[in-house]
């Protein structure tokens, strides 16, 4: 039996994790490196970064509520794209989530020398990693908990610093307000776009949330506005304490500026909460970049005993352990500026793919994508997102894009020397194309998978009426008939199962037809009848795409459910009946009903739909 991550994190975990993986080195390092492209007009480039963040976090919020699967944003581009671009973003994912835990790791280096100055800085980080990597392994309900410690510390020193900080700042400080021009502000964007990196990294883990399509879209929109509002704000203060060439040259500039209006104990106040901003870091990015590595796992895209999930604590031992290591081997030999350079750019290119991966699962129409979030203004959202990403691409220079490109080029020759020829599976770009060209082009696997994704995600258990729809007929109709045409097709097709002559069931509809019509609204009708004998139940779908005319003064029905049963299977006729009516009543049901591609899709209809249940089958 496959050993299945559990369900153990809830609203505030979701909004700690995002949290803790946005404030670190990108609050904590980054405005005095940062500051000396956009000067005091800093705070405005943070601002546009979390702007340009939200398309992305609301495309991203829509993917993962219709796939909650450990991996994320690989899980639902491999989907959209095909497994050749899943791979460039689950390496990217993967890369970009460990550097910034190594950044952090690489932040808190400078901070513990405020602190602890007696330890060495690389076995302090060692030990730190160690320490997260222990933790992580021993379940994801125990990294989250302490997630929710640090993080709540950490906003409370902030607030400290907010408070107390502000009366403090010298307005000159301000003058002249972007010196070297609106240019440098928004290239300066590009740079920091790290910081809000871990906003959405919190869908690789969505496999473990608790109901996944309230909290993971509620704690990410609720993270982004208070980290956001958090953000401007200290940096804004931070620019107002310290004078440009001191906060050019810092690798502590919180600290800096807290020792301005609080003396050594406001530094050692904030050097501290830095630290518990990079311990949350670090914690966040080893839980949710290990995630990748087991899902590019399961799929066959990576070597498959990093798939594997420990049987004592769930959680995926040898993804972690991969994860942990290559954090500290990066410490080794990368350069600070260089390290936040390369993992915002991968960033900013899983951010396009996100929103081009919305508009793909949108425009193929597959029935079974389901999510219970949907972005607002699309397809605008998902277009600024694009030439939002592409614009802070092309800011960060050539050498960021030459550098890209040769990472995406190694991933491809990955995906062409291990993956290509042994693993082939369907995604929605060729349910797309099939729409254009009106061809046949696909088999079904992809609406299988996520159908499977979706029972689980909505903790479905089949009763009966769930059993009947699997083993029911259905009929699509494409040309019209009469209302008698119509009940010999289905008597002829209930006739065998029933043991009843078709001549008889024929008869028993009309008539009951005749007494009152089984219409029940517009386009919907249920037709139904008693038949003789014991335990007999059974349910014919019907769509008729021109319609049935059952009543000459009323348009035409285009979904039928057709219901004969005995006299002692009535509490079940009237249950189903009710889920019916439950069905039948939700949004864009008759749309989709006409849209429906196949039988199939028609029968994931009723399956899949939201209703209650009367236990199982």
């Amino acid at each position: 039996m496959q050993i299945r991550l559990k369900k153990d994190l809830g609203l505030l975990d979701v909004f700690c994790i995002a949290s803790g993986a946005m404030i670190s080195s990108g609050l904590f390092v980054l405005p005095g490196i940062a500051s000396v492209g956009a000067g005091s007009a800093l705070f405005i480039s943070y601002i546009i970064a979390s702007f340009l963040a939200v398309p992305t976090m609301l495309s991203k919020a829509e993917l993962v509520t219709a796939m909650p699967r450990a991996g994320g944003d690989y899980f639902y581009i491999s989907r959209s794209m095909g497994f050749a671009v899943g791979v460039i973003s689950g390496v990217s994912s993967w890369f970009s989530l460990s550097l910034k835990g190594a950044f952090a790791l690489i932040g808190m280096a400078a901070y513990c020398e405020l602190v602890t100055p007696a330890i060495p800085i690389k076995t302090f980080a060692f030990w730190l990693c160690l320490l997260f990597i222990t933790l992580n392994l021993v379940g994801i309900k125990q990294a989250a908990r302490t997630q929710v410690i640090v993080v709540t510390g950490l906003f409370a020193a902030l607030i400290f610093y907010i408070i107390f900080g502000f009366p403090s700042i010298h307005i000159q400080r301000y003058i002249p307000f972007a010196p070297q021009g609106i240019g440098p502000v928004f290239a300066t964007a590009g740079l920091i776009f790290i910081s809000y990196g871990g906003l959405t990294k919190v869908a690789s883990v969505a496999e473990e949330v608790k109901n996944p399509g309230r909290n993971i879209p509620l704690g990410m929109i609720l993270s982004l506005i208070i980290v956001g509002i958090i953000y401007a704000l200290v940096v804004f203060i931070t620019t107002g304490l310290c004078s440009a060439d001191k906060l050019h040259f810092s690798l502590t500039p919180i600290s800096d500026g807290a020792k301005v209006f609080s003396g050594t104990p406001g530094m050692y106040v904030m050097a501290f909460a830095a630290l518990l901003a990079f311990i949350s870091t670090v914690n966040s990015a080893i839980m949710s970049a290990s995630r990748y590595p087991m899902a590019m796992g399961r799929d066959k895209l990576l070597p498959s005993f990093l798939e594997r999930i420990n049987s004592k604590f769930n959680t995926p031992h040898y993804s972690i352990l991969f994860t942990g290591i290559f954090m500290v081997s990066a410490i080794l030999f990368l350069e600070l500026e260089f390290l936040v350079k390369i993992a915002s750019a991968l960033l900013i290119l899983l951010y396009i793919l996100a929103n081009l991966a919305v508009i793909i699962m949108r425009e193929s129409k597959i029935k079974n994508y389901q999510p219970k979030f949907k972005s607002p203004l699309y397809p605008g959202m998902q277009i600024l997102g694009i030439l939002g990403g592409g614009f802070l691409l092309v800011e960060m220079g050539q050498l960021i894009l030459s550098l890209s490109s040769l990472f995406i080029a190694a991933c491809l020759v990955w995906y062409l020397g291990y993956v290509a020829l042994k693993v082939e599976k369907e995604y929605a770009l060729i349910h797309l194309i099939e729409r254009i060209i009106n061809k046949e082009l696909t088999s079904g696997t992809l609406p299988k998978e996520l159908k499977g994704i979706l029972r689980e995600r909505d903790n479905i258990v089949e009763d009966k009426f769930d059993h009947l729809i699997k083993e029911s007929k259905i009929m699509d109709l494409e040309d019209p008939l009469t209302l008698e045409a119509f009940f010999i097709q289905v008597s002829s097709i209930l006739s065998q199962d029933l043991g009843i002559k078709v001549e008889k069931l024929t008869q028993s509809f009309i008539k009951r037809e005749k007494e009152s019509s089984t219409i029940i609204r517009s386009g919907l009708a249920i037709p139904h009848i008693i038949v003789p004998g014991e335990h007999k139940f059974d349910i014919l779908l019907v769509r008729a795409k021109k319609g049935i005319i059952f009543v000459e003064s009323v348009e035409p029905v285009h979904a039928m459910f057709v219901l004969v049963g005995t006299k002692d299977e009535r509490n079940f006729h009237l249950r189903a009946l009710a889920a019916i009516a439950q069905i039948c009543q939700q949004h864009e049901f008759d749309q989709n009903w006409l849209n429906a591609r196949n039988v199939e899709e028609l029968r994931d209809i009723i399956l899949l739909a939201e209703r209650k249940r009367f236990g199982k089958k």
